[in-house]
């Protein structure tokens, strides 16, 4: 096959997945390069989607068996894309690969890890709890392999790690790589991080253990969480009886993210019904600006939550976030807009729904890339040949990040033609 019948996907999300796949099924190669040691993104992470509260395993299984099945499908984790050089049908990219440390040898038998005497914090479960520096980066982790932090390795820990394991998986040796490749087009899909809960100094600045963001509570929920499914607030481990949400933590703010961030009142809902079905005497209370449900059915959903009596949804600001000394309650100040005034209530736990921002204006791409006022990709700007899909340019839910997957396949397989 011609070196520029291939494309390159920057990034092994949903929309990354599905761009390459999509590409592959077509006849044509496609390279994935994703910086995190797994594929599957953000909605890995994530507990259930909504409406249905399925889990999203289901669909990311499916989408790497398409992937193991495809001979015209190659990815590299633990990569970065260091340059992207050319022109539309003619692209050189460089690609830096981190060692591992594991190689294909590995049967995820947990050996090393258990032998490891170093901890590293949990990133997939945004620093709740932690994992030895030998770990699995989740239960359901493709490929299915164990990796080694050596950044957390104390002295010489590896060496535990090389003892134990009986299929000689652990390569110590392993050192930085640089691979070259040639490729017709580029799709952008680095996806998306939560806002930065240190930036809102009104509400806590991520100082206050018990208020929390809505990816963290996907994780507190999630059966492979820190907590294995069990909602409990950080400080104390007590059950959460009286939690609120805070909307539009960062978004729709001129000093923040001045966009809507789409998935955030959807999230909450989502969450709320968590709670309720944990612990049926439980109260929460959501402080809105605005309620949008965008989609078919999201608004059904909406009215679901609405129904339950123990669902509270105050229209106000919220004005300040304080944590009562001793108990580590968390106090709310909001500005009432309907009753006037403001409300002052008290809450074992409070969960942020903080926004979408586009990775790339932190993740390195190997290019330079022009954002819009609002900070998100500018996809005309891009150089032809060139493509943003997802939630870099748009914030974005599962199912139209997808749909929008499939439209920069038919692009960049244009691109090769």
């Amino acid at each position: 096959m011609a070196e520029n019948k291939k494309v390159l996907v920057v990034g092994g999300g949903m929309s990354g997945l599905t761009t390459a796949i999509e590409v592959a099924e077509a006849g044509f190669e496609a390279h994935i390069v994703e910086k995190s040691p797994y594929l599957g993104g953000r909605v890995a992470q994530i507990n259930k989607y909504f409406w249905k509260l399925c889990p999203p395993n289901c669909g990311l299984e499916i989408q790497f068996k398409r992937i193991k099945n495809n001979p015209r499908m190659k990815f590299y984790t633990l990569a970065e894309v260091e340059s992207i050089q050319g022109e539309e049908g003619n692209f050189d990219v460089t690609i830096n690969l981190h060692p591992r440390y594991v190689n294909d040898k590995c049967v995820g038998c947990n050996a090393c890890a258990e032998a490891c005497p170093s901890y590293r914090e949990n990133d997939f479960n945004f620093g709740m709890d932690k994992t030895k520096a030998a770990y699995l980066p989740h239960e359901q982790a493709f490929p299915f392999q164990y990796v080694i932090d050596a950044k957390t390795c104390s002295n010489d820990c590896m060496k535990a790690c090389v003892e134990a394991c009986k299929y000689n998986a652990i390569d110590l040796d392993m050192k930085p790589e640089t691979v070259n490749i040639k490729v017709g087009a580029v799709v952008l899909a680095t996806g998306w991080n939560p806002y930065d809960m240190s930036k809102l100094d009104l509400l806590g600045s991520g100082q206050i253990k018990n208020v929390i963001t809505n990816m963290m509570m996907e994780r507190l929920a999630s059966g492979d969480g820190p907590t294995k499914g069990k909602i409990i607030r950080p400080s104390d481990g007590k059950e959460v009886k009286n939690v609120a949400f805070v909307q539009c933590a960062g978004s729709r703010d001129e000093n923040h993210l001045p966009y809507c961030s789409y998935i955030c009142c959807l999230a909450s809902l989502k969450h709320a019904m968590y709670i309720r079905e944990q612990y049926p005497d439980a109260k929460v209370t959501i402080y809105y600006i605005d309620i949008r449900t965008p989609g078919l059915y999201e608004q059904r959903f909406y009215w679901k939550i609405k129904d339950d009596p123990k669902v509270s949804f105050v229209k106000g600001k919220v004005a300040s976030i304080v944590e009562e000394a001793g108990s580590k309650d968390v106090t709310v100040v909001v500005e009432d807009i309907y009753g006037g005034g403001k409300i002052k209530e008290t809450f074992d736990m409070v969960v942020l729904a903080t926004g979408m921002e586009a990775t790339t204006k932190s993740s390195k791409v190997g290019m330079n890339i022009a954002h819009t006022v609002d900070g998100l990709v500018d996809d005309g700007a891009l150089k032809k040949g060139i493509y943003a899909v997802g939630t870099i340019k748009n914030p974005a839910d599962v199912a139209r990040s997808v749909q929008d997957a499939t439209g920069a396949a038919m692009k960049s397989i244009r691109s090769l033609k």
